[in-house]
């Protein structure tokens, strides 16, 4: 019979070896509670490893089982979530809590059919399950995974195709450890992680190269298309007064459903009021300029708005760049507040000092 040409004998082994050698210590891998596992992997998804890091475990203490977010009401859930952005995972974070506390009393199913039969729950998803929770052969392919297999194979077939995809999935059911699933699948994410990165190859040090076919690594995977990158630009408007800082509750059809932002108003209209600052954020593929303008008052609230106390914004969900903004506006105006009121004040006896409002 003739030997398959995608075969690579000893790979496996090696890896396996190395990671239990080397391997990073993370909160989900001293775990094997699916809960916990699926939390790390929706977390992990889009977000940086340091993010979820700093937040992880404090998430966990709070809803240490589906039951406990099950309950939760939402806008407590969204806040929970705020600066790991992407609010939509954890609303299908949720919608599985749910099912799962209603249809399997909280106890995960083990197979992969009821898994993906859970909301929010896909392929990806219920694969990291079955193989970080319970140990089962189940393939795994991310970005860092998809990055290793390209190069490991010396293979140009672009990634994000249909033959790509084919060609990635085959070769990663003949590497896959029938043995120890769960630790295969650990390190070879991490070897994606440290050793083939996307920004660079450290090949002579890492440690698979004799089975590496990749003769220029910087150049795989390819990619059929690659992303662009688009320019956003919102007016928004910035109302204070002893009612509170007037924000927006955005509505269920759109990206930030039953969160806060500050109220955003057409150009035009924002420009004729003095502006204040300008920020800069990025979302998904876009890069975003925010020009933010201080609206006199009185200001009548639309029918969104309303004016929330200072003391309550901590407990409410706000997008993370509002978060971010509204914190700098109140710190530069409490600021302000204090050299005002440490300052010697001159009045004319003719001319009432003219308060202005935030």
């Amino acid at each position: 019979m003739p030997k398959n040409p995608d075969s690579l004998p000893g790979f496996t082994e090696t890896l396996v070896a190395w990671f239990a050698q080397h391997g990073r210590c993370y909160p989900w891998r001293e775990t094997q509670d699916p809960w916990a596992i699926l939390v790390s992997e929706v977390m992990l998804q889009q977000t940086t490893i340091p993010t979820v890091l700093g937040r992880y475990n404090e998430w966990m203490r709070r809803f240490p089982n589906p039951e406990a977010l099950a309950v939760a009401g939402e806008q407590e859930a969204l806040r929970s979530w705020e600066g790991l952005g992407y609010y939509r995972r954890v609303r299908a974070l949720q919608a599985t809590a749910r099912a799962v506390t209603e249809q399997y009393s909280g106890i995960f199913p083990q197979d992969e059919a009821a898994l993906r039969a859970l909301p929010g729950v896909g392929e990806y998803t219920a694969a990291a399950v079955l193989s970080f929770a319970f140990n089962e052969p189940a393939v795994l392919i991310d970005a860092n995974v998809a990055r290793v297999l390209a190069r490991l194979y010396n293979d140009p077939t672009p990634i994000d195709t249909a033959a790509g995809k084919k060609l990635l999935r085959r070769r990663a059911e003949i590497l896959l450890s029938r043995s120890n699933p769960r630790a295969y699948n650990s390190a070879l994410m991490e070897l994606g992680q440290t050793y083939c990165t996307s920004h660079s190859s450290l090949c002579e040090s890492c440690p698979v190269r004799t089975f590496c076919r990749a003769k220029d690594p910087a150049s795989l995977p390819v990619k059929k298309q690659e992303r662009t990158v688009s320019s956003l630009e919102h007016w928004d408007i910035w109302c204070l007064s002893d009612r509170g800082l007037l924000l927006d509750l955005q509505p269920p059809t759109v990206r930030h459903a039953g969160m806060y932002r500050l109220p955003q108003r057409p150009r035009e209209e924002a420009e004729a009021l003095p502006h204040l600052r300008d920020q800069h954020y990025s979302v998904t593929r876009y890069k975003v300029t925010r020009h933010l303008h201080r609206a006199l008052l009185p200001s009548l609230p639309r029918a969104s708005e309303q004016f929330i106390p200072l003391a309550r914004l901590d407990f409410l969900p706000l997008a993370s760049p509002d978060r971010q903004l509204v914190r700098t506006m109140l710190s530069l105006q409490e600021s302000a507040a204090i050299v005002s009121d440490s300052a010697p004040q001159r009045r004319s006896k003719t001319s009432p000092r003219v308060s202005q409002n935030s």
